[in-house]
């Protein structure tokens, strides 16, 4: 049994780490959220220490270690921008550390992690879960079993839609969050990357507040993509269903469907790390100067 330490606990990507790190038979033992909204604790670690400074979250974490109670992971869920101090930390504490997408804001932030892996001999894991969705994993072995020639054509498009509270939050402020492209697009680009090879070109056709659109050339597939959180883009069939969130990935014409099948990639991703199979800097990377590269051009 491993012990877990857990920043960023109120968010709404916690629970699903709660639930990974109790589905892999490890344990909770703290949790630091200067937000209290966290009784989806006693779901799964209702024992776990709770703090909302960071400061007594950190002696806690302290103490721990003059008890000689190892801390083996910190999983951090807290917000984008944060990511790559969190991640430091949990460095410096001497444990490994499990963050959420998007790892880091910016690809030189995951060279000077790199540095820091190795000065401290723990390991960096990222949660890259369509690299274990079924849908994928068939799509990647089709990829790969096809013409080594062919460039294929794809139309991704995602929307989902958020109110106004997301303009409030850090989400909607594109130097924490990075902005659209990244807070909910950088799984996507992983995805492609991962499976057609890396990005040789982009353009920006669109980019507002709520909004991203462009193309993407990678070294196996010319992409045109679209990422929104305005209901108002939802495509008429979804709004007659009263659909909050319209996704698909259509290549040549052909859609793959992977809506299903989302709520267990988190505990596959922990039992992938566990088990010294999980994806870290290097792995994260070239999705991260897709969407930095985004973010910087201007339209």
């Amino acid at each position: 049994m491993k012990n877990f330490v857990l920043i960023g606990a109120a968010g709404y990507i916690a629970p699903r780490h709660m639930k990974s790190i109790k589905e892999t038979g490890n344990n909770l033992i703290a949790a630091y959220d200067p937000y209290d909204g966290v009784g989806i604790m006693d779901s799964y670690f209702p024992q776990a220490h709770f703090f909302t400074e960071f400061e007594r979250f950190d002696r806690h974490v302290e103490k721990l270690k003059r008890a000689d109670i190892k801390i083996d992971y910190v999983s951090i869920c807290s917000p984008n921008y944060l990511h790559d101090s969190h991640i430091r930390y949990g460095l410096r504490i001497g444990a490994d550390v499990i963050c959420e997408k998007p790892l880091v804001l910016n690809p030189w932030n995951v060279d000077a992690l790199v540095e820091l892996e190795n000065e401290y001999s723990n390991q960096v894991h990222t949660i890259l879960q369509l690299r274990h969705h079924e849908a994928i994993l068939a799509l990647k072995e089709k990829i790969e079993n096809g013409p080594k020639d062919k460039i294929y054509n794809i139309d991704l498009t995602y929307i989902t839609s958020r109110g106004n509270w997301y303009y409030t939050s850090w989400k909607g402020d594109e130097a924490k969050s990075g902005g659209i492209a990244t807070n909910i697009g950088v799984h996507f680009f992983d995805m492609l990357q991962w499976i057609f090879g890396p990005m040789k070109g982009f353009t920006v056709t669109a980019k507002t507040q709520d909004t991203n659109a462009g193309t993407l050339t990678f070294q196996r597939a010319k992409v045109k993509w679209y990422l929104s959180i305005n209901a108002k883009n939802l495509p008429q069939p979804a709004k007659e269903k009263g659909l909050p969130t319209f996704r698909t990935l259509a290549i040549e014409d052909e859609e793959i469907e992977f809506s299903k099948g989302f709520t267990d990639l988190h505990t596959i991703s922990y039992k992938e790390i566990l088990e010294g199979n999980g994806y870290g800097l290097a792995d994260a990377k070239n999705a991260i100067e897709i969407v930095s590269q985004i973010r910087d051009k201007n339209i």
